[in-house]
């Protein structure tokens, strides 16, 4: 029995180093990318915040603009955000130039070319704000459905105010339809058919779990107060009734981490780690995070791992911190399991050594 507990222990350990052991490798030069999406095996498309959408090779590292007609406004923390490609769609969420200095999160579906796409808006965040913050926003497909996260543009109570897009979720079939089943036409009489979800602040995470096909989301609070958690229909999680521990910039608290009534987040940050884009893993390269998620930061530029088996005892793990800078986008390899980071200048690679 002692030699069978040994072995084990050295078993866990190995696994363990083993999931440390690799390395980070430099695949091209960008400025400021926002989003990617696997087109195949080979390509990334890649938006960058001024506008621009590349295809990038990840073999031989060359990139190809493709020409869009989108009224793209880089104003502040706007621009050109996220993407995202199947079956020969892409979709894209942006900050639109809606006249008189105004800019929604808006997003636009159009037809994969290689040369031009032409986009169609299928979503636009009511109403235009003057604003440079908080826009969000990232795109998830689950089925036949759109889910995306729409910031408070910086006006905090907004986000408590269903008959106003900023600061919440929402569900839209692919094609900008509106499902008949979101939170309006079931108990939520007063909120915009699009919305799904409300309270939330700067939400720059989003993503499908390829195991349990839940939503997750990755939110910045103020002056810490980060969280990640699960996106549910018709909840409330809380911005700016409650603070998640983080208090505003002036030091004046803003409410309690969390009360009944709201959803409770799955784990919080406190300071600020700025968290950005998230993925649930699901891969060969490092089998033994699979059902894991993986959240990127900013502010910490780290890529910290979170095993949330058991909600009450979250275990998160610092995998890396100040490699590659600050960490905009994550996407694992649909083939190998490799992990492709966006930082504020470069694509990376994170593989086994």
């Amino acid at each position: 029995m002692k030699i069978l507990i040994n072995f084990l222990i050295i078993f866990f350990i190995s696994i363990n180093l083993n999931a440390s052991d690799f390395t980070l490798k430099k695949i091209t030069n960008l400025n400021e990318p926002w989003g990617s999406t696997f087109l195949n095996n080979n390509e990334l498309l890649i938006t960058e915040k001024s506008g621009k959408i590349l295809i990038v090779n990840l073999k031989n590292q060359k990139s190809k603009i493709i020409n869009h007609n989108l009224k793209v406004l880089e104003y502040g923390q706007g621009g050109l955000l996220d993407i995202i490609f199947r079956d020969n769609i892409v979709w894209v969420s942006y900050s639109e130039d809606r006249g008189n200095y105004k800019t929604s999160t808006s997003i636009a579906r159009g037809d994969f070319n290689r040369n031009n796409i032409i986009f169609e808006n299928i979503f636009q965040a009511y109403p235009p704000i003057d604003s440079p913050y908080h826009f969000g926003s990232r795109l998830a497909i689950k089925g036949d459905y759109l889910f995306a996260s729409v910031g408070e543009r910086g006006q905090g109570m907004i986000a408590q105010d269903a008959s106003k897009h900023p600061g919440s979720i929402i569900r839209i079939h692919i094609d900008g339809k509106i499902p008949i089943d979101n939170p309006k036409f079931l108990d939520k009489k007063d909120w915009l058919p699009e919305i799904f979800q409300i309270g939330v602040r700067n939400p720059q995470g989003l993503t499908l779990s390829p195991f349990d096909q839940k939503i997750y989301i990755s939110n910045h609070g103020a002056k810490g107060g980060d969280w990640f958690g699960e996106v549910k229909k018709g909840e409330n999680y809380g911005w700016k009734i409650l603070g998640w521990g983080g208090t505003n910039y002036s030091g004046t608290k803003i409410g309690p981490k969390w009360k009944p009534g709201f959803t409770k987040a799955i784990q919080y940050w406190v300071p600020s780690i700025a968290t950005s884009a998230i993925t649930i893993y699901k891969g060969e390269e490092f089998k033994e995070w699979n059902g894991n998620a993986l959240i990127t930061s900013l502010k910490d530029m780290s890529l910290r791992k979170l095993d949330f088996t058991n909600l009450e005892s979250v275990k998160e793990d610092i995998i890396f911190q100040r490699k590659i800078g600050r960490i905009r986008d994550i996407q694992v390899h649909p083939k190998n399991g490799k992990i492709y980071f966006l930082s504020k200048e470069s694509l990376w690679v994170m593989e086994k050594i």
